[in-house]
This record gives C-alpha cells, structure tokens and sequence, in this order.
C-alpha cells in the first residue's frame, strides 16, 4: 500500500500582466458591434427622424433618469459620432485584456460612474454621447499598470498618454456644449474600476487553503 504525495496547487494564471484581449477576434466582434450600434442607432434618429436624443440624461429631473442607460448611445448627429469613434475603437478593445467578462463588468461601473455624475451635476440640457465611457476606459487603461505593478501594462498607458493624454483636458469645464462632467465622472469609474479589477487578480493568486486530495493505491 502507498499513499502518493499531494501535489501542490497550481498557481492560477490571472491576467493581470495581459495587454491584448486572450481572443482577440472576440474581443475585435465584440468592439465592432457595440459601435455599429451606434452607428445604427444615429441611421434612425436621422432617416426618421426618431428624436432620440431625447432619451438622453436630462440632469436632476425624475424623467431624465433613464438617460443614464441611453446617453452613451446616442449622439448629437454624425461629427459627435465620428469624434468619438476612433477612442472607443482602441480603447474598447484594450480594456478586454481581461477578457469579456471583466470588461463588461468595467464598462458598467464607467456607465453609470459617469451617468450618474451627469444626472447629478449636469447643466441645463439633454447629454449625449460615448466619450464618458471613452474616458473611463482610457482611465482605466492608463492606472492598470500601476495597480498590477505591470512594466508591460505601465509601457502601453505611456504610448496611450502620448497620444490621447490632451484629451484629458475634457474633464475641467470650459468648452460650451461639451459634457466635462460626464468625461470627469467616467474617468473617475475608470479609476475605481481599475483599483477593484487589481483586487481581484491579487486575490486570484493567492494559494489555495484546501490541501489537494491524491488518489490511495492498494
């Protein structure tokens, strides 16, 4: 009779160090849909014209509530959207490197950090558009390296710095007919995204408590 010895558990191979989504080709379907329905829906308001700009956040008004869960899907006509298009693009599919599910559960706290933030402290006015999820998304891609203690991570928000880091700039007011508000409140989710997205992969790595059974043979 032996007993084999237990094995010691495997680490958990987290993704905290990943830059690119681990499917790509998913993560690009994905990305590719989510703007072509933006791109569909502002087809409508113009054929129609449907007026859904309407549906927007209309700040600090029990009717406009809703309009946190629609804003960031319509635009003030064709120039808003085509602004806009290129960051969400990049930065959408960067902030898959998680994999789906994470990202979903990043753009959601971005969604309403930054809807919310509008409902509450917006000006007079409907507020439209994506750039507050784009923001948060860049926020988030520009701290995750901090928080993992990732080089790589670190290296990829350096190069998105350089190019987009002016856009930063979107988050103090100033610009008329621009939402600094929903950019601030966006970035914000980013952050606090970011910081719970590096609790979670911490919490991953750590060793298993339970011993792991071996077989017995006789």
């Amino acid at each position: 009779m032996s007993t084999l010895p237990a094995k010691p558990a495997d680490k958990p191979k987290g993704p905290a160090n990943r830059i690119v989504p681990p499917n790509p080709v998913q993560a690009a379907i994905v990305i590719g849909a989510f703007t072509a329905l933006l791109y569909l829906l502002e087809a409508v308001d113009a054929i129609l014209p449907a007026n859904l700009d309407n549906l927007g956040i209309q700040p600090r008004t029990l009717g406009g509530l809703d309009g946190i869960i629609w804003a960031p899907l319509l635009h003030h006509g064709w120039s808003h959207l085509f602004a806009n298009t290129l960051a969400i693009v990049v930065f959408g599919f960067l902030a898959m490197a998680g994999g789906i599910g994470q990202w979903v559960a990043v753009t959601l706290m971005i969604w309403l950090a930054s809807g919310i933030g509008v409902w509450l402290t917006g000006g007079a006015g409907v507020t439209v558009g994506a750039s507050g999820i784009a923001f948060g998304w860049l926020a988030y891609l520009l701290v995750r390296g901090l928080f993992n203690r990732s080089f790589r991570q670190f290296a990829v928000a350096v190069v998105l710095f350089l190019y987009w880091g002016s856009t930063l700039l979107g988050v103090l007011p100033g610009n008329p007919g621009v939402s600094w508000q929903g950019h601030l409140f966006g970035a914000l989710g980013g952050l606090l995204a970011a910081w719970f997205v590096s609790m979670a992969n911490r919490r991953g790595k750590q060793p298993a408590g339970t011993p792991t059974t071996t077989p017995t043979d006789a």
